[in-house]
């Protein structure tokens, strides 16, 4: 009876230091909710799991060696307690480090929390780690097994040639930051949307249209490649005009800036404090062609931007009685032959076309 007397109270003594350190834990927690870091309220949860279990296995071992046991009994008590303790710290360590890199990523301006490339590389590299601990402190020898994964590795890789260029392409994406989630990016071949998810095969894109398009991350790191989110994310949109040669230009260039301020400053998704900017460039056949440039404040605001200025502009022009003209084309007939110039004024380039006929 004598003989329980000290392993009870070790193992009581490891229960209440649980139950203490459990309750210090859940204080800790409560003061990280008040802080703006989320990095502490995931150690806080990591170690209410660990510590707890590190007391109640630290009290059960001093009890097994307080006990009269075998060597081989209290190897085998000791072996299973350290396999146990190996297991809870690891699951923690992956919960951990799984934990923080979302926070990172969450907390990044413009990127989706769900990068899970990431997330899941880390989660599995940590359990394997684990693993291996386990198997070593089992006294299994794990060089054999490390060679065998190599060459088994080896022919994996062969095998999977593509899923692992995959692999691979989205981990250099995410690295280089070219492309992140909740960026807006169009490729040369034409697909075009917001990046929802870079996992470990393929990126996953949002159309405009609300339908998933989805891309090896392959082919996404060897096409030509639009980010419309970077360096930032406003940007400048071009909207081309044309004005009748009867037209007063810097008249014509007034009435078009005001219409561009009042734009900027009422409708959503504009640039307030955009300089509005018109500029004529060209001499055409019937028009005298000038570029608005607008500023928006994202990528699918521009659509927006576009029609309420062509809109007011349009509007703007008829009250202001300047005219935009519609390009037109002039036959002129001659005895035998029918001359007709390209548009009107090419007639004054010399630029015809002859169609004879009996």
């Amino acid at each position: 009876m004598d003989d329980l007397i000290v392993p009870g109270i070790a193992v009581v003594a490891g229960l209440v230091a649980a139950f203490l350190l459990r309750i210090l834990l859940k204080w800790l927690g409560k003061h990280a909710d008040r802080t703006k870091w989320s990095g502490d309220d995931v150690i806080v949860a990591a170690l209410r799991t660990v510590v707890p279990a590190a007391a109640i296995a630290g009290g059960i071992a001093v009890a097994a060696a307080a006990l009269p046991l075998t060597k081989t009994a209290q190897r085998t008590t000791n072996q299973v307690l350290t396999v146990l303790l190996i297991f809870v710290v690891t699951v923690a360590a992956a919960r951990l480090v799984a934990s923080l890199m979302r926070s990172v990523t969450q907390s990044r301006p413009g990127v989706a929390g769900s990068a899970t490339i990431f997330v899941n590389i880390t989660r599995v590299l940590v359990l394997a780690i684990g693993f291996l601990v386990v198997l070593q402190t089992l006294g299994v020898s794990i060089a054999p097994m490390l060679t065998a994964l190599g060459v088994g590795g080896l022919a994996v890789a062969l095998a999977l040639q593509d899923t692992l260029a995959n692999l691979f392409a989205g981990i250099h994406i995410l690295a280089s930051k070219t492309v992140q989630p909740g960026d807006y990016i169009r490729l040369s071949s034409g697909e075009e949307g917001y990046v929802e998810d870079i996992n470990w095969r393929q990126t996953t894109v949002r159309a405009l249209s609300n339908n998933l398009v989805v891309i090896p991350n392959g082919e996404l790191a060897k096409s030509n490649m639009t980010n419309f989110m970077r360096p930032e994310q406003q940007l400048t949109i071009l909207v081309q005009v044309g004005v009748g040669y009867d037209s007063d230009l810097d008249h014509v260039e007034q009435v078009t800036i005001e219409v561009v301020a009042e734009v900027m400053t009422e409708i959503t998704g504009a640039v307030p404090d955009h300089e509005p900017l018109v500029r004529f460039h060209t001499f055409g056949d019937s028009r005298i062609g000038l570029t608005v440039i607008l500023g928006v404040g994202e990528f699918s605001d521009q659509f927006r931007i576009k029609h309420e200025f062509i809109k007011r502009l349009h509007k703007r022009y008829r009250a202001e009685g300047i005219r935009i003209p519609a390009p037109t084309r002039t036959v002129a007939l001659q005895q035998g032959a029918v001359v007709i110039p390209q548009q009107r004024g090419a007639e004054e380039a010399g630029e015809v076309t002859s169609a004879r006929f009996d």
